[in-house]
């Protein structure tokens, strides 16, 4: 199996609730490395995974609307908690949709799946990776 990996960072602000959280239910802020893995079992016609550029101009957009925002006001996460397991299937799922609506232009159809990292700091990470059907 190929494999071609961007990567971006975040930084972001959230709480948690209940008390499994300690004090992470506290307001606090985080910033994340944030490195997407495709997969894919050939080359296309250009030799490669997928096109770096649009790999990472996707990832960009993706991440854009959360970069530099408090979490907690934003409606899409309303009564969720965004810890970074959650946020990396949120990013997968973003991701593996610009792969099927042909934002990683040509080739990006046949990205079999997709891992998606979030490095929380540098004794900590979570992933979600899963197909891109």
């Amino acid at each position: 199996m190929y494999a071609l990996e961007v990567r971006e960072h975040i930084m972001i602000a959230h709480s948690f609730k209940g008390e499994f959280f300690g004090p992470a239910q506290n307001m606090h802020g985080a910033t994340f490395i944030v490195d997407v893995a495709f997969f894919r079992e050939t080359l296309t016609e250009h030799e490669v995974v997928v096109d770096i550029g649009r790999a990472h101009d996707a990832l960009k957009a993706v991440l854009s609307p959360i970069n530099y925002q408090n979490l907690d006001a934003l409606p899409q996460f309303s009564g969720r908690q965004t810890t970074t397991e959650f946020l990396s299937k949120y990013i997968f799922d973003n991701m593996a949709n610009a792969a099927r609506t042909g934002d990683l232009g040509p080739g990006g159809d046949g990205i079999a799946k997709i891992r998606v990292t979030l490095h929380e700091s540098h004794v900590a990470r979570a992933w979600f990776e899963g197909p891109v059907a």
